[in-house]
């Protein structure tokens, strides 16, 4: 029997102002790798990169579009506020704290929420991230640490943590993701509610934000696009495309992004997108060099030389601080 259920958080996409540093940021600091190097298909002479585990399994994916000349970001409400990463327990998140401190990234003090030890930081673009330690989390399985990246595999980064989104909308919103998303309320204090989705945990968890005083965030480099929710497969997502359809939530219909399908729906303020499991990224190059040339989906080959020709290349067969060490 077909299941349409969503089973976690699938991949959050953010904009950076500069996708060499940023490879060298979230690859050599973090310690992520870059399972994909292709081109945002909705304006192929731009980038797209994808940084996950050491498979890019769903899940896992903290994904970027650098486009050029864009402006920073405004932090405000109505937004997707703060991406979430995990790591395995509260010594990995110690080890975090250190390598950021080392590397010139400033951190604020490890705290508690939720029951689970946090750590918080901005990247150079001014991206606002957490770090969640799975050392008392249950729920939706982790991902793979990366086997040759330049942190230790027990203290790596393994996949996405909670996604925290703040609005002004509050109940309307959290009304949205239970009735139609189906997540479960966990907490609400009527200014910051819990919600889960799948099996729960660090890797399925919602923290929806209220805020009626900030002025509306506006995208740019340094803010989050989108967030992405996991389905099973081409018939869960089919499923979803009918019953947006039959509650009339505008939508994208179906997408084939070669690596995933996709459906994009934009809740008030916030841009949905579910997407399937697979197909993946290990289809099209070998385990050892993912992430290292420019990938493309078939239906972009015939254009490879003129994207070429236009968008920046650069070096991701081996990532090193970028000037990031102190």
């Amino acid at each position: 029997m077909m299941s349409m259920d969503l089973l976690g958080i699938h991949h959050v996409t953010a904009i950076t102002s500069n996708a060499e540093k940023n490879y060298q940021f979230y690859a050599g600091v973090l310690g992520m790798r870059l399972v994909k190097k292709t081109v945002n298909q909705d304006d192929i002479h731009t980038y797209h990169t994808f940084f996950a585990d050491d498979e890019g399994n769903a899940g896992t994916d903290l994904t970027f579009f650098d486009f050029p000349g864009v402006p920073s970001g405004y932090y405000g409400t109505n937004s997707i506020s703060r991406i979430g990463l995990r790591v395995p327990n509260d010594a990995a998140l110690e080890y975090y704290e250190a390598r950021l401190n080392d590397f010139g990234v400033k951190t604020e003090a490890i705290r508690e929420i939720y029951g689970k030890k946090v750590l918080r930081f901005e990247d150079f673009d001014g991206q606002r991230l957490q770090i969640f330690s799975d050392e008392n989390n249950k729920g939706v399985a982790p991902g793979k640490a990366w086997k040759n990246g330049p942190v230790p595999e027990d203290k790596a980064i393994y996949g996405l943590g909670p996604i925290e989104i703040t609005v002004s909308y509050y109940d309307d919103f959290a009304q949205i993701l239970e009735q139609v998303y189906g997540m479960e309320k966990v907490s609400d204090d009527g200014q910051e509610a819990l919600f889960e989705v799948g099996e729960g945990g660090n890797g399925g968890q919602v923290i929806l934000r209220k805020d009626i005083v900030s002025g509306r965030g506006l995208q740019g480099f340094g803010e989050v696009h989108h967030v992405s929710f996991r389905v099973a497969d081409h018939e869960a997502i089919a499923a979803w495309f009918d019953k947006y359809s039959e509650i009339g939530i505008p939508n994208s219909g179906l997408v084939d992004r070669f690596f995933f399908e996709a459906l994009y729906a934009r809740i008030g303020d916030i841009l949905i997108e579910l997407s399937t499991d697979g197909p993946g990224f290990m289809g099209d190059e070998p385990y050892e060099t993912l992430g290292e040339s420019l990938s493309l989906p078939p239906f972009l080959e015939d254009q490879r030389a003129s994207i070429e020709s236009q968008i920046k290349m650069f070096d991701t067969t081996q990532p090193n601080d970028y000037g990031f060490k102190s």
